[in-house]
């Protein structure tokens, strides 16, 4: 939807945002001011995307998503062979147990650290 891209808080939305901000307010009986009051929008905003919109400049195109058309986007994966499913299982397995153990020290470490303040009160 919108994203803050500076710290003087200047929001970016998406095309596809823009493109359904216009829509609604093609489809609805109701005056662009209004929905930009619902949606948080100042009006002006919503008059220039309707202007772009109507000039062409402004499309609907998707970001991101899956296509339903025949054309190929990247390179497909090959299935893996025995050999590489095993390494495959081997590797998670071993994620598994770093994590478990990564999150065992980050529980002692906090451990000690209450212990150490514990003392320091007494």
């Amino acid at each position: 939807m919108a994203k803050i891209i500076c710290k003087e808080r200047v929001i970016e939305y998406t095309k596809e945002f823009k493109v359904k901000v216009v829509e609604l307010t093609q489809r609805l009986n109701v005056k662009s001011t209004k929905i930009a009051d619902i949606l948080g929008l100042h009006p002006v905003m919503v008059y220039r995307w309707r202007q772009e919109y109507r000039e062409g400049k402004l499309t609907d195109e998707p970001s991101r998503r899956i296509s339903m058309t025949t054309e190929k986007t990247g390179p497909i994966q090959p299935p893996l062979n025995k050999q590489e499913q095993e390494e495959l299982k081997q590797l998670r397995k071993n994620n598994v147990r770093l994590q478990k153990e990564n999150d065992l020290l980050k529980k002692w470490q906090g451990y000690l650290k209450a212990l150490k303040q514990n003392d320091s009160n007494s």
